[in-house]
């Protein structure tokens, strides 16, 4: 009988710590603060969350639930997706495609050593607004999106 004696607000709380963690990393602080702390690194501003950009980005992952493939929507903004097996938080996508950068080379303007377009999208100067969207798929995988507005990956434009 002592659990009963606990304040209403302990409880309360004691509830939030289980809940509140399945979120962690996935808010549009979450992306954004990722995004931004790329584009600092290279002396590009910061961008702002966009509901409707977060909206296009929310229908799109929504229509991934069934497969989870990593198809590009092809829409009016520029995009990174990822997918993974297990579990992914927002925050671990937008560092998987900060971690391209070690595959850009700003001197030619190009991928060295592999993949870098999902980094280049993450600094593209010109992209100022940010939406982005996680859905778990009915496979057990899970699926991310960002889209960039204005969006980025110009050939022959430098990201800054």
């Amino acid at each position: 009988m002592a659990f009963c004696k606990l304040p209403l607000a302990v409880v309360c709380l004691l509830g939030l710590t289980i809940i509140l963690p399945s979120n962690a990393q996935d808010t549009p602080d979450d992306y954004l603060s990722a995004h931004n702390t790329a584009r600092a690194e290279v002396g590009v501003g910061p961008m702002t969350w966009d509901d409707n950009v977060a909206s296009y980005a929310q229908n799109y992952a929504n229509q991934r639930i069934g497969d989870c493939n990593l198809v590009h929507s092809g829409g009016p903004y520029g995009e990174n997706i990822a997918w993974s097996s297990g579990d992914m938080s927002g925050t671990d996508a937008v560092n998987m495609w900060v971690n391209e950068k070690s595959n850009y080379d700003y001197n030619s303007n190009s991928c060295t050593g592999g993949e870098c377009g999902h980094y280049t999208q993450v600094i593209w100067k010109n992209s100022v607004r940010l939406g982005c969207a996680k859905v778990r798929c009915n496979s057990g995988g899970t699926f991310i999106g960002c889209n960039y507005d204005p969006p980025g990956n110009y050939d022959g434009q430098r990201p800054y």
